[in-house]
């Protein structure tokens, strides 16, 4: 089992519930060494005073501010150290919002977070329970390895998720990266139409286990076969697409295929067929059977926003539960 990252309390209002951080993701990138060719002889990276070449010990390392033009301002260690956050031992969630207005560009890392204690499972229980039905992430902030961060708390596979987030002062508009946009001309009704089919032809219910890392399972492969002393192949290169010039042609030929079953290449490809929905692990294991109930208070926020969007509802995806309930009454 992995050990916790962080351990201290989660605060809200005057329940406070000592819990514990477990990274919810792992790292399976295969990773190298680096050698020097035709030797076994490791290559290592060394902190080298670039004028004399020598080696400098990480006592001897203060970090410089570049202020352009070579010039820097130096700091020592023990000076950042004095400003550094508290090492508050709590996540003090400041408020509640709705899961959906967070935009997915302000998600960073994901943690679990475990209740420290049998003794605190039901105050934790409680605080989970009230996340799930409610559907909206508590906003804190909370210092892990010297670092401030922002988080939302939020219910998710039967427990309490924590995830990171950026700060509005770290996230870049696209205009600061990449200049200004070429004008977009407006699509012509028939070109929007056929780009919506295409849409319809590829949507599927989302299933996270379809997809795998490709590259590192060939990576494998690889590295299995050069330690057998085998003769390593390659798989032949996918012939090439034939160009369309007219946009409206190219969306037709793609719905055309996707219905047939083929490739835009001309091959055939098995067609796929929507996958059945397992029942899910969650508290909200039960959606499926509440959606089809005619009362909408015995629907979950999702459901709400489904059958909204079935009956044409505008302004629905800000509208709230409760808003949602009465129109959904309404109509």
């Amino acid at each position: 089992m992995a050990r916790p990252v962080w351990s201290g309390a989660l605060s809200l209002g005057l329940v406070t519930v000592p819990v514990e951080l477990y990274p919810a993701v792992a790292d399976h990138t295969i990773h190298f060494h680096q050698f020097e060719r035709g030797t076994a002889d490791r290559v290592r990276n060394r902190r080298v005073n670039e004028r004399t070449g020598d080696e400098v010990g990480r006592d001897e390392i203060v970090k410089g501010y570049d202020l352009g033009g070579g010039d820097h301002v130096l700091v020592e260690p023990d000076e950042l150290d004095e400003i550094a956050p508290e090492r508050s031992r709590r996540i003090d969630i400041e408020q509640f919002v709705e899961l959906a207005e967070i935009d997915p560009w302000f998600f960073d890392k994901t943690y679990w977070l475990k209740p420290a204690k049998e003794d605190f499972a039901k105050a934790y229980g409680l605080l989970l329970q009230a996340m799930d039905r409610s559907e909206k992430a508590g906003v804190a902030k909370f210092v892990l390895r010297g670092k401030e961060y922002l988080a939302a708390v939020r219910a998710g596979e039967g427990v309490m998720v924590l995830n990171t987030l950026h700060f509005v002062a770290d996230l870049r508009k696209p205009k600061d990266v990449m200049g200004k946009l070429p004008q977009l001309p407006k699509p012509r009704p028939k070109e929007l139409d056929m780009a919506l089919s295409l849409v319809d032809e590829m949507t599927a219910p989302w299933r996270p286990e379809d997809y795998r890392d490709e590259y590192s399972k060939r990576v494998e492969e690889l590295l299995k076969a050069k330690q057998a002393g085998q003769e390593i192949t390659h798989d032949a290169e996918p012939e090439p697409s034939a160009d369309v010039v007219d946009l409206f042609e190219a969306l037709s030929r793609s719905v055309k295929n996707r219905k047939g079953g083929g490739t835009d290449s001309g091959k055939k490809a098995p067609k796929k067929t929507a996958p059945k929905r397992t029942a899910a692990k969650t508290p909200a294991k039960s959606s499926k059977k509440k959606a089809s109930r005619s009362d909408p208070t015995d629907l979950s926020k999702a459901d709400l926003d489904k059958l909204a969007r079935e009956r044409g509802v505008k302004g629905r995806s800000k509208m709230t539960r409760a808003e949602l309930e009465k129109v959904l009454k309404a109509s």
